[in-house]
Formats: structure tokens, C-alpha cells, sequence
């Protein structure tokens, strides 16, 4: 019995780690560009099939510091919802690329969204949650 006992624990454990893995992957990269006419920036899309709030969630380069750019200014982003992070101001890039005002985008962000980088998504808990590590060419 207590084999049995044990093997439903670990069970549990693994299926409450994977749970909660896939809930913060939920938000992923899904659009990146550099150097571009439109201003360099990049997207990210909730996949999940709820809401996610990305109140204190946060964003950095290849130096890798949770915290570095707040992204709880985007709010709650719905299921299939895609919002956009760009160096331009958010009005500039909504007007260059002609989005309307359903779309969230957070403008000014200061470091650097530069060839050869790297892109970090952290959650609440500082806790990466999806990374994309690019080349220039």
C-alpha cells in the first residue's frame, strides 16, 4: 500500500509541476524584428485558452535580469490575444504600422531589441517563461 501510495504522491507532484509549466508558457514569442522601417519590436501571443494577467511580468535582453522592462502596463491579455513591446513610442509604431486601438503595445523600451540578442519573457514570480535568442543575418 505504500508503494502505491508513494507512486500516486509522485504522480501528483509530476502532473502538478507539468500544470503549472504549461500555464506559464501560455505566453510565448511569437514576432521579433530589428532594424526594421517600422521600429524594432517584439510580440508576444497568449496561447492559452484562458487569460493571463501580466500584472508585474517583465521583459530583458541577453543580460538576463528579471524585472529589467515592466510589462504590467499591458494588463490582462486574452486567449489568442497578441500585444507588441517596441523601442518607438506606442503611438508612433500604432500610426507607422496602421493598428487600431483595440491593440496594446507598450512603447519606450530601452534596452536594446538589437541583432544578435536575446529576448526574455519573465513571469510574476520572476520565472522565465519563453526566451528567443536570435542572429543578425
Amino acid at each position: 500500500m505504500k508503494n502505491v501510495l508513494a507512486g500516486i504522491s509522485v504522480l501528483v507532484l509530476f502532473f502538478c509541476v507539468f500544470c503549472a509549466q504549461a500555464m506559464a508558457s501560455s505566453i510565448v514569442i511569437t514576432e521579433w524584428m530589428y532594424k526594421g522601417e517600422g521600429g524594432e519590436y517584439f510580440e508576444i501571443t497568449n496561447i492559452g485558452e484562458s487569460d493571463m494577467d501580466l500584472t508585474g511580468w517583465s521583459y530583458d535582453d541577453d543580460s538576463g535580469i528579471a524585472g529589467t522592462f515592466d510589462l504590467s502596463s499591458l494588463g490582462t491579455i486574452a486567449a489568442g490575444e497578441s500585444v507588441i513591446i517596441t523601442e518607438d513610442s506606442a503611438d508612433q509604431f500604432i500610426e507607422d504600422w496602421g493598428l487600431g486601438n483595440s491593440v496594446k503595445v507598450i512603447g519606450g523600451v530601452t534596452n536594446n531589441i538589437g541583432g544578435s540578442d536575446t529576448i526574455n519573457i519573465y513571469n510574476a514570480a520572476d520565472t522565465l517563461v519563453d526566451t528567443l535568442s536570435y542572429d543578425k543575418d
